[in-house]
């Protein structure tokens, strides 16, 4: 399908309906980055604990990414997120009204579990809507709208504090995702499935072929160690750091946060549309996409060493962390389009467990160290997490450029 024969109507009612889904995901994701001081008080969470709470949601979130793949190349995008979209509600109401850490690591489970297709079905779509060359532009575009919920959980949120209290501010995203459900529901065209005709057993057997796939692993590791250190220190180390490192008040931390997510939303413009526009001139997005990670490597890397120009470098980390998305776009365009679900739920799956595992086991390395004299966490604890996750890219870096060497050369197994 050409840009020429995609209507603006159906772009609109594929980007606003996933656009919101994601908004609200993001905002879940985010929050708790604002909200974590509010948690830890009312409830005495721990340094482990509080990444546990928060981490609940990308352990569910990516148990669900294999079956996600499946229902989705099976059902299609519009009947599976607004049916997962009503847990997610259902589990910000429960922790609203949570009074303790498992009804609140409950609630945060559910979230997890109802946006876990919030972008992974917007991605299917898209790639049955939309002309392979957009796919870039189109996934940048979507992610944006996460932003643009990122940006929301930051000094918006730590405004609506001084108006309700942390319970409130959930109670109005039950709200907002009970509406996204009914937006994707009502709104989404349903799109042409090859996988309805596929028998479980031949479904299983394209999740194998993903699975198997040496483009596949070639891609997957620097990838979701990448969106693991994105995910899980954006979505709730970066708070705490700027109060224990860089000594920052509250609301300076809000702001900061704030531009962290603006640049965010330039970052996915950017790397989108460069994505997109390379790919004319012979540079495929799979360089674009490992030019934009090293350099968000060099970011962290700054952060642990120079933490004094920290207000320069979070907006670093925000603009170059979202380089990490465009493998999702490689391997959109690497299968044919009956496996794209299952393809990026496959990648997701990695992306999110690698999170869960490390925004829990940044709390576990900064509760080794005791409390600083003003009661905030020791800023050795925040550099030993972080060195560990930058070497986790290091390796898996490495290993992208040794088995793309292996390919060029045509050894056995490239």
């Amino acid at each position: 399908m050409s840009d020429a024969a995609t209507p603006s109507r159906l772009l609109l009612r594929l980007f606003l309906p996933f656009g919101l889904g994601y908004f609200v995901s993001y905002v879940f994701r985010t929050v708790n980055a604002v909200i974590a001081p509010d948690l830890v008080t009312d409830l005495g969470l721990s340094p482990a604990s509080l990444g546990l709470l928060t981490s609940a949601y990308f352990l569910t979130f990516a148990a669900f990414q294999l079956p996600l793949g499946i229902l989705l190349d099976r059902y299609g995008s519009r009947r599976v997120e607004s049916v997962l979209l009503l847990f997610a509600a259902a589990g910000a109401l429960l922790f609203s009204l949570a009074d303790s850490l498992s009804m609140l690591l409950l609630g945060r489970a559910l979230i997890g579990l109802g946006v876990s297709a919030c972008l992974m079905a917007a991605f299917k779509s898209f790639s049955a809507w939309l002309p392979a060359d957009r796919l870039p532009f189109a996934n940048g575009v979507q992610m944006v709208s996460g932003g643009l919920g990122a940006l929301t959980a930051t000094t918006p949120v730590q405004m609506a504090l001084q108006i309700t209290d942390w319970r409130g501010v959930f109670l109005l995203l039950a709200g907002l995702g009970l509406l996204a459900a009914i937006a994707v529901f009502l709104l989404v065209p349903e799109q042409p499935l090859a996988g309805e005709k596929e028998s479980f057993r031949q479904q299983l057997d394209g999740l194998k072929i993903v699975l198997s796939s040496r483009t596949f692993w070639r891609i997957a590791p620097w990838a979701f160690t990448s969106q693991a250190a994105y995910l899980s220190i954006q979505g709730l180390w970066s708070g705490p750091w700027l109060r224990d490192v860089a000594l920052y008040g509250r609301e300076q931390v809000a702001d900061v946060l704030f531009i962290i997510a603006l640049a965010m939303i330039a970052g996915y413009f950017a790397f989108g549309s460069l994505a997109g526009k390379l790919s004319k001139y012979g540079v495929a997005p799979g360089t674009v996409a490992a030019g934009g990670m090293a350099v968000f490597l060099l970011v962290q890397l700054l952060l642990v060493v120079a933490p004094q120009y920290a207000a320069l470098l979070w907006p670093g980390f925000g603009f170059f962390g979202t380089a990490c998305i465009l493998p999702y776009a490689v391997l959109a365009q690497s299968f044919p389009k009956s496996l794209t679900g299952r393809s990026n739920t496959s990648l997701n799956l990695l992306v999110f467990v690698a999170a869960f595992a490390a925004q829990w086991l940044i709390g576990a390395i900064i509760g080794l160290w005791p409390l600083s004299e003003s009661g905030g966490y020791q800023p050795a604890g925040y550099r030993s997490a972080f060195l560990l996750l930058i070497a986790c890219q290091l390796l898996t870096a490495g290993w992208y450029g040794y088995a793309g060497l292996k390919k060029k050369s045509g050894q056995p197994g490239a």
